[in-house]
């Protein structure tokens, strides 16, 4: 399973990053994103950020929806995307692929303790992790933090392994698709981060109706908003500094803060996610 992983992140890394635009254009800022949701709700979620980035930057935004966790990293490497929103584990390859040169500028205040929970259907008579074993079960990406990386390491410490211990494991792509997975019965559990999960209930989503929350992982950092080698100092600062000015009190700040699931917005530094990395390297998903 672990070689297999590495060999589909290689993959994406040579295979979907030419989709990306190759040269900035002048006076642009090139953002993506992580694709842990529907790509309609990741443009949705971005177009008042995206305004308001460029009044505050002074900077054309473009947006490049991509397809792959490993696309974004990649093209933070090859500086074909100057902006990203990156998960834990995917900052961490960004951090490992541009020789630390990769700079996470912000994350929201709830990235400081984020958490995942594993989810059974309604009916599942399963009541704690270790019922799960003999299950099918699925992960959101392989790169994902809070779909995969830390729920992986945190069911090792509970004496669970995934790959000898769920019948079969099956990755769904995104935390809005693993819960559509256990809700049509394609797997008997699965995980995805708490964020998700609150949405998609505060939204009266029909498949989190027939799913519960089994158990909830402990803390970890995870988010940030990351920029590309050697983006000019300036236009780093002006994106920093424009982050943390989004004010809840603020009517137009709040309705970009609610589509972030975000109370605001505050510095952050690579040294955050050395226990995601750590942690990584115990499951052996990098070296």
């Amino acid at each position: 399973m672990k070689r297999q992983l590495l060999q589909l992140a290689l993959f994406s890394l040579l295979g979907f990053a030419a989709g990306l635009p190759a040269h900035a254009q002048s006076g642009a800022l090139r953002v993506s994103a992580i694709p842990d949701e529907a790509p309609t709700e990741l443009q949705r979620k971005f177009k008042p950020l995206g305004d308001y980035l460029k009044k505050e930057t002074g900077l054309d935004v473009q947006f490049t929806p991509v397809t792959d966790y490993a696309a974004v990293v990649e093209g933070l490497a090859t500086n074909k995307i100057d902006l990203a929103w990156l998960g834990g584990f995917t900052f961490v390859q960004a951090k490992l692929r541009t020789n630390g040169a990769a700079v996470p500028i912000v994350q929201r205040a709830e990235d400081e303790k984020f958490t995942s929970r594993f989810i059974v259907p309604t009916d599942s008579k399963a009541r704690t992790l270790a019922d799960l074993k003999g299950a099918t079960f699925a992960f959101g990406a392989p790169s994902s933090t809070s779909g995969h990386l830390m729920p992986r390491h945190f069911l090792l410490q509970a004496g669970i392994d995934p790959d000898k211990d769920f019948k079969t494991v099956a990755f769904s792509g995104a935390h809005d698709a693993t819960v559509a997975f256990v809700a049509a019965g394609r797997a008997q559990a699965g995980v995805l981060n708490a964020s998700v999960m609150d949405k998609l209930v505060e939204s009266a989503n029909p498949n989190a109706a027939k799913v519960r929350v089994l158990a909830t992982t402990a803390p970890y950092y995870d988010y940030n908003w990351t920029v590309r080698p050697g983006l000019d100092a300036a236009t780093t600062q002006k994106l920093r500094d424009a982050f943390l000015k989004l004010d809840a009190s603020n009517p137009e700040h709040k309705e970009i803060l609610a589509l972030q699931r975000a109370s605001k917005f505050i510095p952050t530094k690579a040294s955050n996610y050395d226990g995601i990395e750590a942690a990584a390297k115990s499951a052996g998903l990098i070296k």
